[in-house]
Formats: structure tokens, C-alpha cells, sequence
């Protein structure tokens, strides 16, 4: 199970979605997105909401059934909400200007499918393209809330050079122990 109740709650509740929006700016500062970026594991929507306004054309592919159902819902025809896995993208080779994917990779169940997210990502930008992530990092209340979950944290240390494997370029990638880390990556 990704999400367990409590964790579907909480992500799921206004004042996550007024964080999210909050903090936005700071996930995208000095990032390109382009003309028409795909979010990979956009949950309830937060973090869709947030990017709507800063892109022209928005696609979002999610892997729960249900989310996909309340993200129709919600975004009609102003997003194209897609139901599959960032690991397998149903997309063309070189359509994106950007990839993002935002706290969501420690629920993808396994580094091997992270890998296989990563290569997807890389395939479908375009060249020049950039992938933008943000994923948390353990501590005592991220592994309380996540009790039950799917739960595979990204290793800042090895991060980097998973990405490279991946075909990227140009590798940042900082991180504030006990909090988040965040990635920007290269199509060449």
C-alpha cells in the first residue's frame, strides 16, 4: 500500500495544499520549466495546483486509480491526467520540456523502478530538458507518518550518480538531512 489512511489524510487536506502552494516558489526557483511539463505522482493535486499557473500546457500521470478519478474531476479539460506509472510513460520519445515529481519517489516501491522512473523521465524530454525533484528525507515523523506505507527513501549519496546512469547531465542535487532533497537534472 504507497499510502496508508493517516498519510492519505493528511495529503489529502487544505492545509497540505496551502503549504505546498507556499513553498512552490522556493521548488522551482532558478528552474525552466517550458511550455509543456509533465508531473509524475501528483496524489491528490497540491502540487498541481501549484504548477498549473506556471506552465502552458500540463499533463500529470498517476498510478492510483482513484487519485486519477478525483484529478479528472477536479482539473478537467486544463490538465491532461493520465493513469499509469512514471516507470512505464505512455508518452513519445522528446515531449516534454520538464519533468517534476514532488514527494512522492520514497513510494515508488523499489530503487529499481525509481531507476526505471528515472530513465522514463530522461526519454520523454525533449533535449535541453530539465527534471526538477523534491522528495523527503527520514525522521522521526516522516517514519511515524509513514508506518504501513511504501516507504524506499532516495540516498543523497548515491542519488547523483543514478540520475547520470540514467543518461542525464549536468547533476545537482543538495539535501538538508532529517528534511528533503532535491534534484535538477539534464537532457543534453
Amino acid at each position: 500500500m504507497p499510502m496508508n489512511f493517516l498519510h492519505r489524510r493528511l495529503c489529502s487536506s487544505p492545509g497540505w495544499a496551502a503549504g505546498v502552494a507556499e513553498r512552490m516558489p522556493e521548488m522551482l526557483a532558478d528552474v525552466d520549466l517550458g511550455d509543456d511539463v509533465l508531473e509524475i505522482g501528483p496524489g491528490f493535486g497540491a502540487t498541481t495546483r501549484a504548477l498549473l499557473p506556471r506552465t502552458t500546457k500540463l499533463t500529470a500521470v498517476e498510478i492510483d486509480e482513484a487519485s486519477v478519478a478525483l484529478l479528472r474531476a477536479e482539473f478537467t479539460d486544463r490538465v491532461e491526467i493520465v493513469h499509469g506509472s512514471g516507470a512505464q510513460l505512455p508518452f513519445p520519445d522528446g515531449r516534454f520540456s520538464a519533468v517534476v515529481c514532488f514527494t512522492m519517489l520514497h513510494h515508488v516501491p523499489s530503487a529499481d523502478l525509481q531507476n526505471a522512473l528515472f530513465a522514463e523521465a530522461r526519454r520523454v524530454l525533449r533535449p535541453g530538458g530539465v527534471f526538477r525533484g523534491v522528495d523527503s528525507l527520514p525522521s522521526l515523523g516522516f517514519r511515524l507518518l509513514h508506518i504501513g506505507d511504501t516507504m524506499v527513501v532516495l540516498d543523497p549519496a548515491t542519488l547523483p550518480g543514478r540520475l547520470s546512469r540514467a543518461g542525464f547531465e549536468g547533476v545537482e542535487s543538495q539535501h538538508e538531512p532529517g528534511r528533503q532533497i532535491r534534484f535538477l537534472a539534464r537532457r543534453a
